[in-house]
């Protein structure tokens, strides 16, 4: 059974990524957005910014933009996965000897891949700005490690959307207020220069402790609780959205 998953997973993934290689505007378009804001920010907003250290602005920054970039990336995945069930492919699936999940599965990892090829794009730019960073190659596997968790935390959140929708603009929606957040968190500015009450719901929320992880690996500076509260945020939404998602998709093919 195991091998039948992965045998298919594989070739329905195959077939997602063609489609995105066909069409990489998608992943262009993904990339466009972050890196407007990293521009705008580091030269037009970063010189009134006091960040309270001394490092570049746009050090500070990119962890927060790397976390939009997903963020507005996991969008096309409800779309495709909506477009998918509108135009009949899941039934025809059905119709085949096939593992039911791999559908599914197929639409994640081809999140996965298109949401770390955005962060690559991203990144680039960043290092062209002047983004440089002292992180061991420990130190890049663990942002790497906090990056893929969050996206397929979102990711999964995306498959409930794109399952749950009743029009395109429907599928893709749900992805705003999740682009939003990091601008409530520690992701640009300090969240001591916060009203007390934003400072409270910056300093609660999931973003903040995985920026503020990120950015404690980019500087080689200790990571403290925020590692493990990141990690339990995400494993946590991680758990609870797949469990979600794959209780709604029993009963769409059911």
């Amino acid at each position: 059974m195991t091998s039948l998953l992965l045998g298919d997973t594989g070739v329905l993934t195959s077939r997602s990524l063609r489609h995105i290689l066909r069409s990489p505007d998608t992943i262009i378009t993904t990339a466009v957005t972050p890196v407007a804001l990293m521009l705008l920010f580091v030269y037009v907003l970063g010189g009134a910014i006091n960040t309270g250290s001394n490092q570049s602005y746009v050090n500070y920054l990119l962890p927060g933009i790397l976390l939009i970039t997903i963020a507005s990336g996991i969008a096309y995945t409800a779309y495709r996965l909506f477009l998918d069930l509108q135009g009949g492919i899941f039934e025809r699936f059905q119709s085949m000897p096939i593992a039911r999940s791999s559908v599914l599965w197929a639409h994640v990892l081809t999140s996965l891949a298109a949401n770390l090829a955005s962060v690559a794009i991203v990144t680039g730019v960043a290092l062209i700005m002047g983004f440089r960073t002292g992180a061991s190659v420990a130190g890049w596997l663990a942002v790497a490690g906090i990056l893929v968790l969050f996206t397929l935390a979102l990711t999964w959140i995306a498959v409930i959307a794109g399952l749950s929708a009743k029009t395109v603009d429907g599928a893709s929606a749900f992805s705003y207020p999740l682009i939003f957040l990091p601008f409530i968190s520690s992701a640009f500015v300090p969240t001591s220069s916060m009203p007390a009450p934003v400072a409270w719901f910056a300093e609660n929320q999931p973003v903040t402790s995985i920026v503020n992880a990120i950015r404690a690996l980019f500087t080689r500076q200790p990571v403290g609780d925020d590692i493990w509260i990141a990690l339990a945020w995400l494993v946590g939404i991680l758990v609870a959205a797949y469990a979600i998602a794959t209780a709604i998709y029993r009963r769409r093919i059911s």
